[in-house]
């Protein structure tokens, strides 16, 4: 798409106010990959017609190519001042209906972008977070990783409350803490994402969130009971070194994070708290 093919339709709304500036509704990623592309941010990779540009930045191109793709024209639709966000939350969906629909994760960076999503990503990069819980390259392109760290923040201090579908869930974490997010906020929770990772990798090795050594996917259940458990733990006892892991091959662990382990509010709350009563020897 960079290279050769057209971009497709740009969706954009006024924001109102009388500033004339415009919100992205569609195409907020394109127009980052863009711009990261242009700023030499990225190596292109993947490239199944071009494949001798695999590997090259944007300053790799030659001069004249660089010229024609800084000429390429950008199609953009704009919305009237009437498109509220119950309109453009409707388009957006309306979009994404194609063959390949967008996971619940890649639409909320399409209608919920902020600073609180920000920082999440930031945290789904870490590289201790990566080498502990490994994913496939097609989920982790699908934000699968956002959608783990989310989970961590938003059950850690409410699965006591969860009570409805878990994208509903995840939802409303997001809208009750994205307004007002800043650095002050962002902090402490990162070192508590951090210190929860440093506990599984000094104790958890060598599987870390994954079933077993070599596993190149670690399933959402079990990310979520063994990371909100561990970090619950550690509120709790902050020098915390467990007796034993021996537990997590029990049958019990075993049945709490299956995939027939649904996400009732019972389910959620048996596997977090077994974790966390078996680390601190409950």
């Amino acid at each position: 798409m960079l290279i050769g093919l057209p971009i497709p339709y740009i969706f954009v709304a006024d924001v109102g106010r009388g500033e004339g500036r415009l919100e992205i509704v569609d195409g907020s990623q394109r127009i980052r990959t863009l711009a990261a592309f242009l700023g030499d941010e990225f190596e292109l990779e993947g490239l199944k017609r071009l494949k001798k540009l695999n590997g090259f930045r944007f300053s790799d191109l030659p001069t004249a190519r660089q010229r024609r793709f800084k000429r390429r024209t950008i199609r953009l639709i704009e919305l009237t001042e009437r498109a509220d966000e119950a309109v453009r939350r409707d388009i957006f969906e309306r979009i994404n209906t194609g063959s390949l629909l967008l996971n619940d994760m890649e639409q909320r960076w399409g209608i919920k972008e902020g600073p609180l999503l920000t920082f999440i990503r930031e945290c789904a990069s870490d590289p201790l977070f990566k080498k502990l819980a490994p994913l496939s390259d097609s989920v982790e392109l699908r934000r699968e990783r956002d959608e783990f760290v989310l989970r961590f923040f938003a059950y850690l201090d409410n699965y006591l409350n969860f009570d409805k579908r878990v994208v509903e869930f995840l939802d409303e974490f997001l809208e009750a803490h994205q307004p007002g997010f800043d650095a002050t906020k962002a902090e402490p929770m990162r070192n508590e994402f951090k210190r929860m990772l440093e506990f599984v990798d000094r104790h958890f090795a060598p599987n870390g969130f994954r079933k077993k050594t070599g596993h190149t996917r670690t399933p959402r259940i079990r990310f979520e009971a063994i990371a909100v458990g561990v970090a619950l733990a550690l509120r709790e006892n902050s020098t915390l070194v467990p007796a034993s892991l021996a537990w997590l091959d029990s049958e019990e662990f075993k049945k709490h994070t299956t995939s027939d382990a649904s996400n009732s509010r019972p389910k959620v709350k048996a596997r977090i708290e077994f974790v966390r009563d078996q680390l601190l020897g409950r």
